[in-house]
């Protein structure tokens, strides 16, 4: 089985209905096995077997449904080709590419420009291609940030235009109303009049709803635009007839009014659904479009995206770094901010790392690109970001089940209105009236918009605070926790052991204890061997490596130095070794009680000494741990260290549930036992050893100084290497969650109130269409209030 994960884009989607529809059509495919469609997004992520399905057949079942997938272009700069022939050979291979539309090449400017639908075919197809029929290709660069703005200014321009227009139509119409009921006659109140005014309105303004139940119901699903259309057209056909056959009842302005508050409120909803993706934007607009890189001895400017990995590039004061590399010359103060939310600049020196889009403060330096385009930290956090916005929440999923079932609901509900006014009041005019102010208020807009509107601002926030949330779903789990643990090194404390105490027995001398120690520990990379070895460096002028070295996990290692055998580690490795460490049980407690992890060391199966080493307690971790309790949470501290050492820690930060001396391997376990108690349960780490743990947690935290693979595990990563962005993430996430259950509550109870008050006549249609358009705005807004948590 092969599987494959693609993002299509869905043109054509008005409310929750339309992308419930397109998922369950996805879904119900054979060979895919997971399909989620995304409202604000646009977007439709599919991860399918290719034996079983391809994506021209994902984009049959989108366009079968009723819906688009845009034609994309891609660009493709090509080298090699020198005349025409060349430029045909690499058009024929485009073309006969499976998903590709149409393919151009133009020898002139050695590019292709090739359409497809979205989603159909990877970049790295289109290259391979190319490179078979003997050329090399690569993408040209766009920035897809310009593009979307573009679209979605295209989109607000139109959709304000129709409702300028639309609203200039309207006016004399709703005028007219006034007038009739005053039982003044003027050009106003003339039926034909009326019907000049409002049919521009309904078929050509209107034709958007037109097309959009068409395809809704050419896919055999209802959406917005299938209530919008019908009520809309019910009260303008029923005029035409009155005004056909002469009867004074005209419900033009009814039609007309709704039209132009729904698209009054698509105009709003248009912004601020444009300001909900803004940290996106924020991050992508952060990266420089220019490189001052050294060729061939000659500093010289070159746009990014031709910098190449090995370039060396020069940053003067004030600079934005152009890309992800290390310093080769120079130090500096770097401001960091953007990318990890810590204020304060770093100090950077030869052998530092330096993040791309962070801004060189004081210093000149260069430095060598590692990291280019797509796999540098800011790109990796921008694609993170931008899959977490497009993901979905399991809350959601009640929405979208309601949504899905909604319309034929409200649509059975007009029809029994009109009939029981009809019927039992014997009013048609009414019962039309009551019917279309069902239809109109029962838009389920504002259902779609609840939970991904809030996601967006929410995850964004995130990523402005350093806090970077893998998607949706993990944000609301963070919400349900309630018992944290947290890994001891590099998390509670700075991961950066020193050496505090040397206490040697049988008459040895300390120097030969920390010269022994330091040699043997050389080829460890223990965080606490490397203490050892950084003591020794600093108080010693020779320290060679063992001639055998072997690491015993959680115990520590056995080495042969010098002819000796050496043994460097804890009460257990000196146990299995029968070594007897009474002699120094006295010092080995009294370190120990003082928080020191003491290693014991034993030569020939002799005692010889004890290296204590502490690792000092970061400076935040002690308020976090605090804060975290007053939000209720249960907090565990988990470790290799003996229960002694651990708990002398842990009475430093406040925590008192202890788990000592448990293996790496079993970590995992322990975070098991814990969420079989019925909690659910967080896990922060930042070593390759933690990986398992935070996978095994509920949510897991990986604290972003660490490493990739911790990094990798995690659900939510941690810029900074304070827990005080636990307690932020914690924060966030409490209030994400709320704003989407108060959107959730509002668009339920826009709905639930508005549908009985309609059918049971209470509702002017056209405060119908009002409150519909609103409930939508109401809910993008109140998500946006999201931007102003600190």
């Amino acid at each position: 089985m092969a599987t494959k994960k693609v993002n299509i884009d869905v043109m054509g989607m008005t409310c929750a209905a339309c992308s419930t529809r397109v998922e369950k059509a996805l879904n119900k495919q054979d060979g895919v096995d997971t399909a989620v469609v995304n409202l604000i997004a646009q977007k439709a992520t599919v991860e399918f077997d290719t034996e079983k399905i391809k994506i021209d057949g994902l984009i049959k079942t989108i366009e079968k449904a009723g819906y688009e997938v845009p034609l994309v272009k891609r660009t493709l700069v090509i080298e090699g080709m020198t005349c025409a022939a060349c430029s045909t050979r690499v058009e024929k291979v485009l073309n006969k590419i499976e998903g590709v539309v149409k393919a151009t090449v133009n020898l002139s400017n050695n590019k292709a420009v090739v359409e497809f639908p979205s989603g159909a075919v990877e970049d790295e197809t289109l290259i391979k291609s190319v490179e078979k029929a003997g050329y090399k290709a690569e993408i040209e660069i766009e920035r897809d940030l310009d593009r979307e703005k573009e679209m979605r200014e295209k989109e607000i321009k139109s959709l304000k235009t129709s409702f300028i227009v639309s609203a200039i139509l309207s006016i004399p119409l709703f005028s007219a109303m006034f007038f009739h009921m005053a039982g003044i006659e003027t050009i106003l109140t003339n039926g034909y009049f009326q019907l000049l005014l409002a049919t521009p309105v309904q078929f050509i303004i209107g034709y958007r709803f037109y097309k959009g139940a068409f395809n809704s119901l050419r896919g055999g699903g209802a959406n917005m635009d299938v209530l919008v259309s019908m009520g809309t057209s019910a009260a303008y056909f029923y005029s035409v007839y009155n005004v056909i056959t002469g009867v004074h009842e005209y419900y033009f302005e009814a039609s007309a009014v709704i039209i132009t508050l729904i698209l009054l409120g698509k105009t709003f909803e248009a912004v601020a659904k444009g300001k909900t993706s803004e940290a996106i934007k924020k991050l992508m607009g952060l990266q420089p479009k220019i490189a001052r890189v050294i060729k061939d001895g000659v500093e010289m400017d070159i746009p990014i995206e031709k910098v190449e990995i090995g370039d060396i590039i020069v940053v003067r004061p004030g600079e934005k770094i152009p890309v992800d590399g290390v310093i080769v010359e120079g130090d500096s103060s770097i401001d960091e901010s953007m990318i990890t939310g810590e204020s304060i600049p770093i100090d950077k020196a030869i052998g530092d790392e330096v993040i791309g889009a962070t801004i060189n403060k004081f210093g000149s330096f260069k430095f060598q690109a590692t990291k280019i385009g797509k796999d540098t930290v800011l790109s990796q956090i921008v694609k993170l970001v931008e899959d977490a916005q497009g993901s979905k929440a399991p809350v959601q999923r009640l929405a979208d089940k309601i949504s899905g079932i909604f319309v034929p609901i409200v649509v059975a509900i007009a029809v029994i209105t009109f009939l029981g006014f009809y019927f039992v009041k014997g009013n048609f005019n009414i019962g039309l009236i009551n019917a279309v102010a069902v239809l109109v208020i029962a838009c389920p807009c504002a259902l779609g918009l609840a939970t991904p509107t809030a996601i967006m601002v929410g995850t964004g926030k995130g990523a402005e605070n350093g806090i970077l949330i893998k998607s949706g779903e993990h944000l609301e789990r963070a919400h349900k926790m309630d018992t944290i643990v947290f890994d001891k090194t590099g998390t509670i404390t700075k991961g950066e052991p020193e050496v505090t105490d040397i206490v040697v027995f049988n008459e040895i001398d300390r120097n030969e204890v920390l010269r022994i120690g330091a040699s043997v520990e050389k080829t460890s990379e223990h965080p606490l061997g490397q203490a050892i070895v950084k003591k020794g460096e600093e108080e010693l002028l020779k320290i060679t490596e063992p001639e055998k070295f072997m690491a015993v996990p959680g115990k520590g290692l056995r080495a042969t130095f010098e002819g000796k055998e050496v043994l460097i580690g804890n009460r257990k490795l000196m146990a299995e070794n029968n070594v007897s460490i009474e002699e120094g049980e006295k010092e080995l407690l009294k370190l120990e009680e003082e928080g020191k992890t003491a290693m014991l060391i034993s030569l020939d199966n002799k005692l010889s000494g004890i290296i204590a080493v502490a690792d000092q307690i970061k400076e935040t971790s002690k308020k976090a741990i605090e804060e975290l309790k007053s939000m209720g949470l249960d907090v565990y501290m988990i470790t290799g260290d003996n229960e002694r050492t651990a708990k002398a820690i842990a009475n430093q930060v406040g925590i008192t549930n202890v788990l000592a001396e448990v293996l790496p391997e079993n970590k995992a376990e322990v975070v098991d036992k814990i969420k079989s108690e019925g909690k659910h349960v967080g896990m922060v780490g930042d070593g390759i050893n933690d990986a398992p743990a935070l996978a095994a947690a509920d949510v897991g935290f990986a604290i972003g100084t660490g490493t990739d693979v911790a990094m990798e595990a995690a659900d939510i990563t941690l810029m900074r290497g304070e827990l005080t962005g636990v307690v932020t993430a914690m924060k966030l996430s409490h209030r994400t969650m709320r704003t989407i259950k108060q959107n959730l509550f509002w668009a339920f109870f826009y709905n639930s109130v508005g549908i009985p008050f309609a059918a049971l006549g209470f509702l002017n249609p056209m405060i119908a269409g009002a409150a519909m358009a609103f409930s939508s705005v109401s809910v993008v807004t109140n998500s946006l209030r999201l931007k102003n948590f600190k």
